[in-house]
């Protein structure tokens, strides 16, 4: 009853919502949280925040009156705090009043890199470095599906992944297309339309030759995208992992990306490392691999020898941690 009156979605999401209540153990009013953690959860109980929402100051004070009660927070990358001018002023504040609450009130903080971890403790003013541990997210498993058919079958193309906005940097990748014109292999990006990125989003409506750009792919056709190309390229600004350039390296995808310190930690030599600054060696590189036949290695250092981590080392690191 309770779902029915406060339901502010479609149906079929109620139907949903109500089929997994039906296997919860209890529910209540934010104002009934407090009695109902202490009712239902033993003496030990850890919460959980791994998406870096609903870590609300009722939340935190109700987890802290609960005997035993441990709360742990999955840190994916401090960016809004970092690099300011790349988010909204809306989600800057609601990622500095996340992390006050992590910084205040975590028992544990889990982060993706090393360089998260660095990142977490010199903006924390209450956490200590035995409290931030790195635990790396695990690959999916990659199922390849069918590569969508474009302007760019079965000729030399490149794959940029991610969502359109400003520290993905694809202005850069636009610029270095016009300058090498025609001749140019075809660009595809994979990803949604992001925020504060109107000039890309315009020259992108206007068209840049030999440019295209894909928003609704699923994983499957993405990834036989991805492993039919000449290479992935990430000019990223900033990363807290950056799992597309991981996955590259899993299909053994010849990769060319800034050397960000968790592609440096997670994949080593594996990608051709180049400055975005350096407009000459971007261009270079990408000429180079779009004359090499497809499946043929590029120039990393090393080939077929990454292994990122899985989900079962994750957990398994995870249990330990705990």
């Amino acid at each position: 009853m309770l779902s029915r009156l406060t339901r502010r979605t479609n149906r079929a999401h109620a139907v949903t919502e109500s089929g997994l209540r039906q296997h919860a153990v209890d529910r209540a009013t934010p104002g009934r949280l407090r009695h109902l953690l202490n009712r239902r959860m033993p003496n030990g109980t850890v919460y959980f925040n791994i998406g870096q929402t609903n870590l609300n100051d009722r939340t935190t004070v109700t987890l802290r009156g609960c005997d035993g009660m441990r709360i742990v927070v999955y840190l994916h990358d401090t960016i809004p705090l970092d690099f300011p001018n790349t988010q909204t002023s809306a989600s800057r504040l609601k990622f500095k009043r996340f992390f006050d609450r992590l910084d205040r009130h975590s028992d544990i903080v889990l982060c993706n890199s090393t360089y998260t971890k660095d990142r977490c403790l010199a903006h924390a003013k209450h956490l200590k470095h035995t409290d931030v541990h790195v635990l790396q997210p695990g690959l999916p498993d990659i199922t390849v599906g069918s590569a969508t058919f474009g302007p760019w079958s079965d000729k030399p193309y490149f794959m940029a992944i991610g969502t359109l906005e400003p520290r993905k940097n694809i202005g850069f990748l636009l610029d270095l297309w016009e300058d090498m014109g025609p001749d140019a292999p075809h660009l595809v990006l994979c990803g949604r339309r992001g925020w504060m990125n109107e000039d890309v989003f315009a020259r992108l409506d206007h068209g840049v030759e030999r440019v295209h750009e894909l928003n609704d792919l699923d994983d499957a056709a993405m990834w036989a995208l991805l492993k039919n190309s000449r290479g992935l390229l990430f000019p990223s600004m900033a990363e807290g992992f950056g799992y597309p350039a991981v996955e590259a390296a899993h299909l053994n995808v010849p990769l060319i990306c800034n050397p960000l310190p968790p592609f440096v930690e997670v994949l080593g030599d594996y990608p051709i490392y180049a400055s975005e600054s350096d407009r000459y060696v971007w261009r270079n590189k990408i000429e180079q691999l779009a004359q090499r036949r497809r499946g043929q290695s590029g120039e990393q250092s090393v080939t077929g020898g990454v292994e990122p981590p899985t989900w079962q080392v994750h957990f398994n690191r995870l249990f330990t941690l705990l």
